[in-house]
């Protein structure tokens, strides 16, 4: 087939005068221009008119994937394959008489197509890439590191075949060599290595995805992964600042991931507030009235003096305060908390919701309340729980409570100006 092209051309060229002979220069640059010239025709028809076209189709599609393709130029990338294949095949055939320099042109001609294969290919896994992020694959899968080592992999592919086809060698001859320099190669990539064993580990176990937030003290990060690599993790800090941690770190080390919390839709507040122990008594009938006028007791109160009544029939001299049961003014404020969170239309109902009494410390006894609110984003959540506890601080005085509180300069300055106007003279 090749001697058949080679006669056809040999006599277009006579045709024209122009003679062919092997030893004539002009006729084997003429062939060349001419090979030239139809890989240069083969590209534009391609160029022009197939991948025109195909884009055309893309840009109508109502599927969205294929146009990142399209931003990404995977077929124009492709095309240029078009006269590499024409002028791998014909260079040669232009080239017969010369054997040397045709053996030369073949074998950049192959390592020139092996490189646009491989600037193709990388293209197209770019694209699949942003398909994942924009599809949100991504924060199930590591789909970037996944990409990464496969462009690694080509990359090796890629320079063997091309030192086999320059060496006119078989690759497995370059392949055996490399069992000897597998040592060097492990160290030279061993983050690499490490990377990929956790980027498998993070994504079977589901322990990190893009998006998540995350908090590493060890690292410094404290925020929304951005970019989870094959080295390395991106974070995002609240702050603003970017933390890189490498992937294998997130394996090895203990970090904690909020992902659970956000994807439960709840968000848990476990705070306290110090009552003053010396505020604490018994309810006499004077605040049993005043409560009582409370919407969020009225059920408690009727229903808690009942109980305490029928259980004090049988106490003796139950006018002695230490006989029987009584309401306490803490204890009828932690019903009115209770009450007044299962009222709150911002605290989540299907979750823990609990007001408890820790053990007292030098600070007073701790009212802790433990609850998660039903909207998970920051700014809300401090917003939930600062105007909760603004109410509670706030209607202390009415169950005759005091927040405890060290004492401020303030106040030994009171004390101090109430002892020097005792000890003045009347």
């Amino acid at each position: 087939m090749d001697k058949d092209l080679r006669f056809e051309l040999s006599h277009w060229l006579s045709q024209l005068g122009i003679n062919s002979q092997p030893a004539d220069g002009l006729s084997t640059s003429l062939m060349v221009l001419a090979c030239l010239l139809l890989a240069g025709l083969a590209y534009f028809i391609v160029r022009r008119g197939v991948v025109r076209a195909m884009n055309l189709v893309i840009q109508r599609s109502k599927v969205t994937w294929d146009d990142i393709f399209m931003r990404h130029r995977v077929l124009e990338k492709l095309a240029m394959l078009v006269p590499a294949l024409v002028l791998n095949l014909l260079i040669p055939i232009a080239l017969t008489d010369h054997k040397l320099l045709a053996g030369l042109v073949d074998r950049l001609l192959s390592v020139w197509l092996v490189v646009l294969l491989i600037r193709a290919a990388y293209s197209a896994l770019d694209a699949v890439n942003e398909v994942a992020d924009v599809k949100l694959i991504s924060r199930r899968l590591p789909v970037k590191s996944f990409v990464q080592l496969i462009k690694l992999f080509l990359f090796f592919v890629a320079i063997i075949i091309s030192i086999s086809v320059l060496a006119n060698q078989s690759p497995v001859y370059f392949l055996s060599g490399l069992g000897v320099a597998t040592g060097l190669v492990m160290l030279v990539f061993k983050d690499t290595i490490l990377g990929f064993v956790a980027g498998i580990q993070l994504a079977a176990n589901r322990m990190v995805s893009t998006g998540d937030w995350i908090q590493m003290d060890k690292y410094g990060a404290d925020g929304a992964v951005e970019e989870v690599s094959l080295t390395t993790v991106k974070v995002r800090n609240w702050d603003k600042t970017i933390t890189m941690i490498p992937a294998y770190a997130l394996v090895s080390d203990a970090f904690r991931n909020w992902r659970g919390m956000s994807e439960s839709g709840g968000r848990r507040i476990k705070r306290s507030v110090n009552i003053d122990i010396n505020s604490i008594r018994f309810l006499t009938e004077e605040d049993r009235k005043k409560l009582e006028k409370i919407n969020l007791l009225k059920e408690y109160l009727p229903k808690k003096i009942h109980e305490i009544t029928e259980c004090n029939a049988k106490v003796s001299d139950i006018e002695m305060p230490v006989n029987g049961r009584r309401l306490t003014n803490v204890g009828t404020f932690r019903a009115y908390l209770l009450e007044y969170l299962k009222h709150h239309d911002k605290v989540h109902k299907e979750m823990t919701l609990m007001v408890r009494q820790l053990a007292p410390t030098t600070e007073g006894l701790p009212i802790e309340l433990y609850i998660f609110t039903n909207d998970t984003r920051w700014t809300y959540y401090e917003d939930i729980q600062s105007d909760i506890f603004d109410h509670i601080f706030a209607i202390l005085p009415q169950f005759d409570l005091r927040a405890f509180q060290g004492p401020t300069g303030n106040d030994i300055r009171s004390l101090k100006d109430n002892g020097a106007g005792a000890n003045k003279p009347t």
